[in-house]
């Protein structure tokens, strides 16, 4: 491997959408850094088998329908 061209590998904390963390190495952020996620695994219709619902906080559903509240939709 070429010295200087790959990004720093190191360990960060996840946590995830329930509070639960853990350990994990990336090349995201700086050694410590903690990551907190809005979807994951445990909540995601594509792995839960559509039994949890999405939950768009911030997203382009959300948008829309701040935007047209007063029309019905």
């Amino acid at each position: 491997m070429k010295k200087d061209i790959h990004p720093d590998y190191h360990m960060i904390e996840v946590k995830m959408t329930d509070g639960t963390t853990y350990q994990t190495r990336s090349t995201w952020g700086a050694e410590g850094d903690s990551m907190t996620l809005d979807i994951d695994p445990s909540v995601h219709p594509a792995w839960t088998g559509g039994s949890a619902r999405l939950m768009d906080a911030g997203g382009r559903v959300s948008k829309f329908k701040n935007k047209y509240a007063g029309l019905g939709f």
